[in-house]
């Protein structure tokens, strides 16, 4: 018996259930609530980096620091996927 194209393909997953979309939903999360702290904190700030010191709204700061964290992630997250094998099926 011949078997039709919808038994041949991989049952249904929920959307929520894809890897993907479980990595992506804590990320969202985080940087909503990272960009409603930064935008709340609208004061201007002297911050001192080694030498000279700098005065800057808050916000920028903290988007400065939120920016430089989420390009080192994603740095760590592409070395370490490049030296993973590559998987056997």
């Amino acid at each position: 018996m011949a078997r039709s194209r919808t038994e041949e393909q991989q049952p249904h997953t929920s959307f929520l259930s894809r890897p993907g979309v479980r990595r992506l939903v804590p990320f969202a999360v985080i940087t909503a609530i990272a960009l409603v702290f930064v935008f709340e904190n609208r004061e201007s700030v002297k911050i001192r980096l080694l030498v000279p010191e700098v005065t800057m709204p808050l916000w920028g700061a903290l988007l400065i620091a939120w920016g430089l964290g989420v390009l080192a992630s994603v740095i760590m997250l592409r070395r370490s996927t490049d030296r993973q094998p590559p998987r056997q099926k």
